[in-house]
Parts: structure tokens; C-alpha cells; sequence
């Protein structure tokens, strides 16, 4: 259960693209350090921010970065909105509806892309998106994760690329 709600569901956003060398992603509100953590094993010459408001998480995002001996992984206690950076892309999982995430977090985006996707916010969430993602039209991609794996979790869960 943990490796398919957790680790697999994170994962998901490495079907949808292979980042570059040299990529910069931010990981707003990674709590525990997903999808961060998974992302930044598989993928170990990308950087990974993994950043969060609650200092007990950002501890446990630390001290397991550092027992897998990430070295491109630095976790961050701070709040998305406070936060001064410029990344590829910023990776979540439904930390709050899309509009209000994309108003804390649009300006952590970099304008320079170095990947196969325009850089902007890769976001995991699952349910019935209609109204959540209509101020975005035709500028966002939904990804089903159920194309990609079988597990009944992953029914209703997506990949959403908002290019910024």
C-alpha cells in the first residue's frame, strides 16, 4: 500500500517525461518528501528542492535524504509564497486546489526550458477536476496515471502539466 499510494504515485511524473541533466525542481509542500525523494533517486543528475512550511517534516525529509545518501536533494522549511528560486519545474501532489497553487508558486518557474515539455507545474491529484482546471483551457494537459499502472488506486489519479 505505501509503495503504490506513495512511491508509485510519485513516480508516475517519470512516465510522463525523463528530465534532463541538470533540471531544477522544486518540490512545494513535499511533506514527507513526495514525490521528491522517488523522483531524485531515479533521476540523480537532476536537482531536487524539496520544500515545506512545518519543520518536523522538512527533519524526516533530511534524515531520509541523507540515509540513501542523496546528494542532489536539499529540503527546505519555508512556505512556497516566501521562497526566492528559479526551477524547470515545480512537482506536488494536490496540496491545494490548482488556481490558489499556481498564485503561491508561478513564480518559482524559470522562463529558460532545457527539457522535451515547456517548463511549469507537474501536479499529482486525482477525483473529478472539471471546475478546478477550467481557468486553464486548453493550456493544461491531463495525463491518466491508469495508462500508465494497473493498481485500482490509480483510477481516477492524473498527471496535470500547466506549462508556465
Amino acid at each position: 500500500m505505501f509503495y503504490t499510494h506513495h512511491v508509485l504515485h510519485s513516480l508516475a511524473i517519470a512516465r510522463f517525461i525523463t528530465f534532463t541533466p541538470g533540471t531544477k525542481i522544486i518540490d512545494v509542500g513535499t511533506g514527507g518528501g513526495f514525490p521528491g525523494i522517488p523522483l531524485s533517486i531515479l533521476f540523480p543528475e537532476v536537482k531536487f528542492t524539496l520544500l515545506d512550511s512545518i519543520a518536523k517534516k522538512i527533519k524526516v525529509v533530511n534524515a531520509v535524504s541523507g540515509e540513501l545518501g542523496l546528494k542532489n536533494t536539499k529540503a527546505v522549511q519555508s512556505r512556497s509564497e516566501d521562497f526566492k528560486g528559479k526551477f524547470d519545474f515545480i512537482v506536488s501532489r494536490a496540496v491545494t486546489n490548482l488556481p490558489d497553487f499556481v498564485k503561491q508558486s508561478r513564480h518559482l518557474v524559470s522562463t529558460k526550458p532545457q527539457n522535451a515539455i515547456p517548463n511549469g507545474i507537474l501536479y499529482l491529484k486525482g477525483g473529478n477536476l472539471e471546475a478546478e482546471l477550467s481557468p486553464f483551457k486548453n493550456r493544461i494537459f491531463v495525463n491518466e496515471i491508469s495508462e500508465w499502472f494497473d493498481e485500482p488506486f490509480f483510477e481516477t489519479k492524473k498527471v496535470i502539466h500547466l506549462p508556465l
